[in-house]
């Protein structure tokens, strides 16, 4: 029976738990109100999504998808670009993007490091080509 007093009310229904540690099989149950808050394995805290063991893949995964997706919308909607036009472009929609909690950005495996660099590359010929006139990939 829980005899508890709230001071102020809480939402109980939005409240998550997250344990972060290296051996996620330990399972703590945590309770407000009389009432178990739900346990999650990631979540997303100001555009950094934390999961349960801080590897920060998920959230390497988002980035460089999202950095994808305004590439192609720059490759889509300026067609005649001067390289500065680009420039510009690129350091506004797409490097500021992948720059952003660049403090989590150190991938410890090299297949997240190859994913990062692709994104550049792939940067790097539409600035080949923007300087030839054209855009294609």
């Amino acid at each position: 029976m829980c005899r508890y007093k709230r001071a102020f009310r809480l939402n109980i229904g939005k409240c998550k738990a997250i344990s972060y540690s290296r051996r996620p099989e330990l399972n703590t149950n945590y309770s407000i109100s009389c009432v178990t808050v739900e346990n999650i394995e990631n979540m997303k805290d100001l555009g950094v999504t934390f999961d349960n063991r801080l590897k920060f893949d998920k959230h390497i995964n988002n980035k460089i998808n999202t950095a994808y997706q305004m590439l192609g919308i720059v490759k889509r909607n300026f067609i005649y670009l001067t390289p500065d036009s680009f420039v510009v472009l690129y350091k506004a929609m797409i490097r500021s993007n992948l720059e952003y909690a660049v403090s989590v950005l150190n991938p410890p495996h090299q297949s997240l490091i190859e994913k990062l660099e692709k994104v550049q590359k792939r940067v790097t010929k539409l600035v080949i080509n923007v300087k030839l006139g054209y855009i294609t990939l």
